[in-house]
């Protein structure tokens, strides 16, 4: 997989990296610790190798073993930030913490796994399993919309106790129109295709002859009869979620394809 963190992230994460320092052994990256570079924030990111006992004897794994545990309940307690800055203030011996680094984010799972990546070990990706594909807007109207071969730019971890299917997929959205639910710069998860009524749904959607060609956006839908039993889409709205941007109305002969159904923001 690409270590790769893409220069649309509009957030700006800083990480550290947990040491073991065992007597007579090397020093070993065996963590991450990710948090929001604003200092209001709570979002975050914490990673820890699963098995310690190719570093360590017995005794010393199973307590290492635990660490991640403790680790979340301060994180709970007091805030990822706050703990960052306690291993700064006092981790020296057997664990160690590294200098604080900046870094782009645009989700903070995907960023904490790709600097895990580099200076920990793999993290084992099981398709549709624990991990979707992340596409481009194009690529996904592509693979989704004209059932065209495209290649998945990353594999993005899903989150727990999500259940994963083959057509939910992972892509930016930009802009703010669909804000505070979806942030800008963010990585969102959607399913396609879009099964049963769309209306009052987040959908991704390919227009044609407009300048936004690509939108996410609530839609909703005026019908009229078109003979017994049957009906006709007259016009399609598609509404933002930000007061501060106006909805559109189209003719349904202006929308290509609607592409998936908003699932998630992903953290």
């Amino acid at each position: 997989m690409a270590a790769v963190i893409p220069i649309s992230a509009r957030t700006r994460g800083e990480y550290v990296l947990l040491q073991l320092a065992l007597p007579g052994e090397p020093v070993h990256d065996v963590g991450v610790l990710l948090v929001d570079a604003d200092p209001d924030s709570a979002r975050h990111a914490l990673r820890l190798r699963a098995h310690w006992e190719d570093l360590a004897g017995p005794e010393d794994a199973v307590y290492l073993a635990a660490l991640e545990r403790d680790f979340e309940d301060k994180i709970a307690e007091l805030g990822p930030r706050r703990l960052l800055e306690s291993w700064e203030d006092s981790l020296s011996n057997v664990l160690r913490v590294s200098q604080r680094e900046a870094v782009p984010v645009d989700s903070f799972s995907r960023v904490a796994d790709r600097i895990f990546e580099r200076h920990v070990e793999k993290i084992a990706v099981q398709r549709f399993r624990t991990h979707l594909p992340l596409y481009t807007l194009r690529a996904a109207a592509g693979k989704f919309g004209a059932d065209e071969e495209v290649e998945a730019e990353d594999w993005v971890r899903a989150p727990e106790g999500l259940r994963l299917a083959e057509g939910m997929f992972v892509v930016h959205v930009e802009g703010r129109s669909m804000e505070p639910r979806i942030p800008d710069g963010s990585l969102n998860i959607f399913r396609g295709p879009v099964v049963g009524s769309r209306q009052g749904k987040i959908v991704l959607v390919e227009l044609i002859g407009l300048h936004e060609r690509f939108t996410v956006k609530k839609y909703t839908s005026r019908k009229s009869a078109a003979g017994e039993d049957e009906w006709r889409h007259e016009r399609v709205r598609l509404e933002p979620l930000n007061p501060e941007y106006e909805a559109f109305d189209l003719t349904p002969d202006r929308i290509k394809y609607v592409v998936a159904e908003w699932i998630q923001t992903l953290a």
